[in-house]
């Protein structure tokens, strides 16, 4: 069984990775924003029982529910109701980095000039831009795999498909992306 303090800190550790995954989904950053949060909460409502090793697996799953859950609210509000917001285009404001991680390497940081660290900002933009274009499942695949750091199992538990289908995605996200990035000339 998890401890308050151990939940707590496993949802501390996980809750930007998840908005900014949801924000990948759904492409509403408050729907996103209530996606997460309504995951956090039924983790700690119903799941506070499990070890804490359970957490990440059941958190991911929560999470993919939850927003197949929205698309399904979604879909049905769009049959009855025209939203006009719906028609306007949402500014980016560019404030989420896809690899906040960044942050923990510190000193190193500290060191680069304006013009590194303006070039290594557009790049991370670029990166962010063209993971949003992979389709839904890819986009899904590759944030579990190489965002999350699962693994092919706990990545096919959590998608609720094969290992198989996860390496598939993965391959083709990776391909996809690597083309973008070396049509727009960022070379691994």
């Amino acid at each position: 069984m998890a401890t308050d303090k151990e939940l707590s800190d496993f949802l501390k550790s996980v809750e930007k990775r998840a908005w900014k995954r949801a924000v990948y989904a759904v492409r509403d950053e408050d729907a996103a924003l209530d996606i997460v949060q309504d995951a956090m909460i039924r983790l700690s409502e119903k799941y506070v029982d499990r070890p804490p090793a359970e957490l990440p697996l059941l958190f991911q799953r929560i999470v993919s529910n939850a927003t197949m859950d929205w698309f399904r609210r979604q879909k049905v509000r769009n049959q009855v109701v025209r939203n006009f917001s719906d028609f306007e285009v949402a500014g980016n404001d560019g404030d989420f980095d896809i690899l906040e991680t960044l942050e923990a390497l510190g000193s190193s940081l500290e060191s680069e000039s304006a013009a590194e660290s303006v070039s290594r900002a557009q790049i991370l933009q670029i990166i962010d831009d063209e993971v949003a274009q992979l389709p839904a499942r890819q986009r899904e695949a590759f944030l579990l795999r190489y965002w999350e750091e699962l693994n092919v199992a706990e990545t096919a538990v959590t998608m609720g498909c094969s290992e198989g289908s996860v390496k598939t995605h993965c391959s083709r996200a990776v391909h996809a992306l690597a083309k973008a990035l070396k049509a727009k000339g960022i070379a691994p």
